[in-house]
């Protein structure tokens, strides 16, 4: 054998050696990562620097959170964020620690719904973290029971069930603020309806203390089911809440219904919605006629103009409430009594 055969046969044994002294090593690291430990070291010291906060799922569906300096906003829908929520997601991904590993065997990441999400049949979610430095990537997948789940740290081989159980969806819409608008009760002093169909109708109170509304006009012979007929259609922006929203088209919908509600102290909200399909959508504007409530319908007016929002069927049903349902029900018509038959001409009655 050459010198040269011999020298090459030298360098090819000492690169496996190299090859399974690192490979050895890299497994005595992963064999480190033990119950306790923390699933993304080093998140839990930046918690408060991450910038964007990103959900993807592998059917496309996806939410990208970014923080400014006014707070989190929801990129897909250019709307804040549920600040909460999303200090939440960060702090139990910042104290997410290992309760066991689990498979390193890529085919069976779907039993645990870690597998890659670029597969639209992929289950899990992929989280991505972003701070000015550093980037954290994991794979949620299913649940385990109510306090663990199945993870995996992106491009890793190793899954691990860790605690706490992580609560994500990837729909935009889950994580904006949902707070829409608060108008009390209290406060209103008159609401006028003008619905799509049916009559109109004005419900109106002199004073604050004053629990009932005086509403008009009425049908001939009818009446109010009560004094407190209309107080729920004055609570109707209390609390309003929104399921979805998007950016208002400035197009013209059909049937569309209109509910005006003025305050004691000059604030007057208008409300305009209709049906599409089985969503209730709605148009919020607000101006003022009282120096007293001028920046408030200014602020309004600066977040709701422009959107349509999607609220639910609940509540958009007691703003467009219709005067039929604040009536008694007319009485039932009294039934004549039924004239007798006379026998016909010719016909024998007897035997």
């Amino acid at each position: 054998m050459s010198g040269r055969r011999v020298a090459v046969l030298l360098i090819a044994a000492i690169a496996v050696v190299i090859g399974a002294i690192w490979l050895a090593s890299q497994r005595r690291l992963e064999r480190a990562r033990l119950p306790g430990d923390l699933v993304l070291p080093g998140l839990e010291h930046h918690v408060s620097e991450v910038t964007q906060l990103s959900l993807a799922k592998g059917n496309g569906t996806r939410t990208t959170l970014k923080k400014d300096a006014s707070g989190w906003n929801v990129a897909e829908r250019s709307w804040p964020a549920d600040a909460g929520k999303a200090r939440k997601l960060l702090f139990d991904l910042g104290a997410l620690n290992i309760v066991e590993e689990k498979t390193r065997v890529a085919a069976n990441y779907p039993q645990l719904g870690v597998e890659d999400v670029s597969s639209p049949a992929a289950t899990g979610t992929l989280i991505e973290l972003e701070t000015p430095g550093h980037t954290w990537k994991l794979i949620v997948g299913k649940s385990s029971s109510g306090k663990s789940g199945y993870v995996r740290v992106a491009n890793s081989p190793q899954s691990f069930l860790a605690a706490p159980l992580l609560t994500v969806d990837a729909d935009p819409k889950s994580w904006l603020d949902h707070a829409l608008i608060d108008l009390s009760a209290q406060r209103v002093r008159q609401i006028e309806e003008r619905p799509a169909s049916g009559p109109a109708f004005t419900a109106t109170r002199n004073k604050k203390e004053e629990s009932a509304f005086a509403v008009g006009p009425l049908p001939k012979g009818r009446e109010l089911t009560g004094p407190a007929a209309a107080e729920p259609i004055a609570a109707a922006l209390s609390s309003l809440t929104l399921d979805d929203l998007a950016k208002a088209s400035g197009a013209a919908a059909a049937g569309v219904s209109q509910a005006t509600f003025r305050t004691f102290d000059g604030l007057e909200v208008q409300v305009s919605g209709h049906k599409d399909g089985e969503r209730s959508l709605i148009l919020i504007s607000a101006r003022s006629t009282d120096t007293a409530t001028a920046g408030e319908a200014q602020k309004l007016s600066a977040r709701l103009a422009g959107w349509e929002f999607s609220i639910p069927d609940y509540k958009y049903a007691v703003i467009f409430k219709p005067l039929e349902e604040l009536l008694k029900k007319p009485p039932e018509p009294t039934k004549k009594p039924a004239k007798p038959v006379k026998p016909s001409p010719g016909k024998s009655t007897g035997p």
